[in-house]
C-alpha cells in the first residue's frame, strides 16, 4: 500500500538511501565494536570488555530504529552483508595491538566520521521536507556526540 505522510515519494526516496547508508555504516560499527568487545587485552580488560558490550548494545537499539524509520516512510531496510559494504564509508581496520587503547582510537574515528554525515544528512532531510526525519537523525548525532567524547576521554 502506498504511504501517504504529506512527503512526496521522491523526497522519501531520497531520505530512504541516506538512512540505508546509514544502517550500513551502523552494522560496520557494531561488528567492529563486537570485535573489541571479544578480544581487547590488557589490565583494563574487565572495564573495556564492559564498555564495549554497552556500545553495542546501544548501536543494536539503534540500528533496528533506523530500519524501522526506512520502512515507516514506505521504503525497504537493506540487511545483507554485502549490501553493508556496498554502502558503507567504514573500513575494517583493525588496530596493530589488542588494547583498549589501539580500539577506542579506530572506534572514534568512525564515530566522528558517522556524526560527520549525520550533520549531512539532517541538512538533506530538512531540503526534502522530513521534519520526522532530521529529529530523529539529530537524536542520534547528539548520542554518537556523547560517545565520542567519552571514547576521546578514554584516550586522555
Amino acid at each position: 500500500m502506498k504511504v501517504n505522510i504529506g512527503i512526496k515519494e521522491k523526497d522519501t526516496q531520497a531520505m530512504a538511501e541516506v538512512l540505508n547508508k546509514l544502517v550500513a555504516d551502523l552494522n560496520v560499527l557494531y561488528t567492529k565494536v563486537r570485535n573489541a568487545h571479544w578480544n581487547v587485552e590488557g589490565p583494563d580488560f574487565h572495564a573495556q570488555h564492559l564498555f564495549f558490550e554497552g556500545l553495542y548494545g546501544e548501536l543494536a537499539e539503534t540500528i533496528d530504529e533506523v530500519a524501522e524509520r526506512v520502512r515507516a516512510i514506505g521504503h525497504y531496510a537493506i540487511g545483507s552483508l554485502r549490501e553493508f559494504l556496498d554502502l558503507t564509508q567504514l573500513t575494517e581496520d583493525k588496530p596493530s595491538k589488542n588494547d583498549s587503547k589501539g580500539y577506542i582510537k579506530l572506534l572514534l574515528n568512525d564515530y566522528e566520521s558517522i556524526i560527520i554525515s549525520l550533520r549531512e544528512s539532517v541538512d538533506l532531510a530538512e531540503k526534502h521536507g522530513d521534519d520526522a526525519t532530521e529529529d530523529f537523525l539529530i537524536g542520534i548525532m547528539e548520542g554518537f556526540e556523547k560517545t565520542a567524547w567519552m571514547l576521546r576521554s578514554h584516550l586522555k
